[in-house]
C-alpha cells in the first residue's frame, strides 16, 4: 500500500513554525512527526503533501520520498498531526480495496482512498486537504494520539523520547563500554552515547528520571547536569554549568547552556548563555541572547490562554510560555511571560516584557514594534548561514519573501 502524508486544515494552529516547514516536520521526541509514521511504514512507498513553496525544501530534505505526485493507486493518507505508535500499521490495517476514514477522539488520522476517489477530489492539486473530504466514507474509531497545538508537542516530550530511545538503542552498545574520566554516570544502562562525543570532568548525566541519548559529535563542557529523559542531536554542545531538567530536545548543531526544562529545540539554533527557559518550543536559526529569561507559571495558578490564529486559545496547561519561529532573535536581558509567540524572524529587545504575540518580521519589544524589513532580514540570515557553512540560496530567499508576503496583513493590524 502507498501512503502519503498530508497537513489538513489545522496545520495554521503549529503558527509561526509551520511556517517554514510542514506540521509533519515538526519534533517530538527524538523524531520529527513525519519520521515516526514512515518508522511504522518501512517498505512502503511515501508520498508527502506539502504547500507549494515548501516544496523544493521537502524534496531536498526527503530525497526517498515523492513530493506531491500520485501514482495511479489508492493510497493511505495519514494526518501530519499524529503522533505514530509503533505499531501505526497495524492499527490502520485496511485488508480489503474498500475505503475507510479512521478517526480518534472526532479527529480524522488516516484514510484509505481509492485511485478514483483521488483524481475525482483533485486532491493532487491541493496544497493541504480538506478532511471534510471523507465525511460519506466509512469510519472506524481507533486510539491514535493528535496534535492539535505545539504544546502539546511539548507535553508529549517525556514519552517521545522514551519511545525513540527503545527504538534507536536497541541492540546498540551504551555508555558502559565507554570511559569518560571524571563523569557521573546515574543508571548507566539508560544512557546512550555515539561516536566521537567529548564529555568533560564534573559532568552528571542521570538517567534515573528517563533516558539520555546523545548523537555522534557532541560536546558537553564542564560541570553540566542533565536529567533524562533527554535527547541531543549531533555536533551540538552543552555549555559549562548548563542544568538541563527532564523533557528536552535539542536538534544537531545548538549550543546550549543556563537552565532548561520541558523544552524542544530544532537545529541550528544556539541558547548558549544563563537564562531560563522551560516549557517552550523553539524553530531553527535562533538566537537566545544572553540572561534572557521566561515565566512558566501564573502568579495565580491558572491555565495559560495563547493566541494561536487569530484567536486566543486556553491551552488548559498551568505551564507554557514561548513559541518561538525560525531566525528570530533577542537580546539580553529579554524577559518573555507566559503564553508568548514570537513569528518568524523577528527581534525582539528591550526593558519589560514584550507583547504576547509578536508577528514574523516584528522588530521591538515592550515600547513599541515596527516591521522587520525584508532585505535587512535577508542580509542577517546570509550571515547566520556563513557561520555554519551553508550556503543561502535563491530558494531560501524566495521563502523568506512568501513569509513576509503571508504575514503582511497580520502585522498591518498590528500597526506594524
Amino acid at each position: 500500500m502507498h501512503i502519503c502524508i498530508f497537513e489538513d486544515e489545522q496545520y495554521i494552529n503549529f503558527e509561526p513554525l509551520i511556517y517554514s516547514r510542514p506540521v509533519y516536520d515538526l519534533v517530538c521526541g527524538m523524531t520529527t512527526l513525519k519520521e515516526k509514521i514512515i518508522r511504522a511504514f518501512p517498505k512502503e512507498k511515501v508520498v508527502l503533501k506539502s504547500r507549494k513553496y515548501l516544496e523544493l525544501f521537502v524534496k531536498a530534505e526527503n530525497p526517498k520520498c515523492i513530493v506531491n505526485q500520485f501514482d495511479n493507486d489508492d493510497y493511505l493518507f495519514i494526518n501530519g498531526r499524529i503522533i505514530a505508535p509503533s505499531n501505526l500499521k497495524n492499527i490502520l490495517s485496511v485488508k480489503s480495496k474498500e475505503e475507510k476514514v479512521f478517526i480518534s477522539k472526532g479527529q480524522v488520522v488516516a484514510a484509505k482512498i481509492s485511485k478514483k476517489r483521488i483524481k475525482d477530489l483533485l486532491i493532487d492539486s491541493v496544497e493541504t486537504i480538506d478532511i471534510k473530504l471523507f465525511s460519506n466514507l466509512p469510519s472506524e474509531e481507533v486510539d491514535i494520539e493528535v496534535a492539535n497545538y505545539l504544546w502539546d508537542l511539548v507535553y508529549l516530550n517525556s514519552k517521545e523520547i522514551q519511545n525513540d530511545y527503545k527504538f534507536y538503542a536497541k541492540n546498540k552498545s551504551s555508555v558502559k563500554n565507554k570511559k569518560y574520566v571524571g563523569v557521573s554516570f546515574v543508571n548507566k544502562k539508560n544512557i546512550f552515547i555515539g561516536k566521537d562525543v567529548e564529555i568533560k570532568p564534573g559532568v552528571v548525566l542521570d538517567a534515573s528520571t528517563g533516558p539520555i541519548f546523545i548523537e555522534k559529535n557532541v560536546t558537553i563542557f564542564p560541570n553540566a547536569v542533565i536529567q533524562g529523559p533527554f535527547y541531543i542531536g549531533e555536533s551540538s554542545k552543552i555549555k559549562s554549568c548548563a542544568t538541563i531538567y527532564p523533557n528536552v530536545s535539542i536538534g544537531k548543531v545548538c549550543k546550549v547552556g543556563g537552565e532548561v526544562e520541558d523544552t524542544i529545540i530544532h537545529s541550528y539554533t544556539n541558547k548558549q548563555h544563563s537564562g531560563f527557559l522551560g516549557h517552550s518550543y523553539l524553530g531553527s536559526w535562533i538566537n537566545i541572547g544572553a540572561d534572557t529569561n521566561n515565566s512558566d507559571l501564573q502568579n495565580n495558578y491558572g491555565t495559560i490562554k495563547v493566541q494561536v490564529n487569530g484567536k486566543h486559545i486556553d491551552s488548559g496547561k498551568q505551564f507554557v510560555v514561548l513559541m518561538m519561529g525560525d531566525h528570530s532573535k533577542t537580546a539580553i536581558n529579554t524577559m518573555f511571560n507566559t503564553g508568548t509567540v514570537v513569528g518568524f524572524s523577528s527581534n525582539v529587545y528591550g526593558a519589560g516584557f514584550p507583547p504576547k504575540y509578536i508577528s514574523s518580521y516584528g522588530w521591538g519589544g515592550n515600547e513599541s514594534m515596527k516591521e522587520y524589513k525584508i532585505s535587512k532580514a535577508i542580509e542577517t540570515a546570509k550571515a547566520v548561514f556563513a557561520r555554519r557553512d551553508k550556503n543561502f540560496q535563491i530558494e531560501d530567499e524566495e521563502m523568506f519573501e512568501t513569509i513576509f508576503n503571508l504575514t503582511q496583513e497580520d502585522r498591518s493590524k498590528r500597526g506594524y
